[in-house]
């Protein structure tokens, strides 16, 4: 599982974060739970639970590489780059960001690298048109009309 991953310094603060909220607070109120005992074995089952998800978080945290967004072209479709793109069957215009898997919120238009359409669309340039393959429905043809840094 020691897979390098790649994080965008928003995801590292925000992965930092939580690393820091349940290693402190979530961590205090666990072990007070514990102790009133009346509780004691649902609050055990929560901390191992807890201390395993930190530990998790800490191992991303190892294996991470932050893209310095000073790197990113806005030449070319690469981790990092914010992308808009114009659906050439339907007309709609939509904006993406392409980060790691674990930054991944289609909810807020951040796409996996891993994902069909963000996979497709990296090293690609403005004005292409990139076909993409779709789990389900036909393939989608997207035209890059602008490519940003974040």
């Amino acid at each position: 599982m020691s897979r390098q991953s790649v994080i965008t310094p928003e995801g590292l603060e925000k992965l930092k974060e939580e690393i820091d909220h349940l290693s402190t607070v979530k961590r205090r109120e666990v072990a007070e739970r514990i102790s009133e005992n009346a509780e004691y074995d649902d609050a055990k089952n929560e901390q191992a639970l807890l201390e395993q998800r930190i530990a998790q978080l800490e191992e991303r945290l190892r294996r991470a590489t932050v893209i310095d967004e000073k790197d990113i072209s806005t030449d070319e479709v690469q981790f990092g780059s914010i992308v808009h793109v114009k659906d050439q069957k339907t007309d709609v215009s939509q904006k993406f960001q392409i980060v790691g898997s674990t930054e991944a919120n289609p909810l807020e238009h951040k796409l996996s690298n891993e994902s069909p359409i963000g996979k497709a669309l990296l090293g690609h340039k403005r004005n292409d048109v990139v076909t993409v393959e779709v789990p389900r429905g036909p393939k989608k043809k997207l035209k890059i009309t602008k490519i940003e840094t974040a």
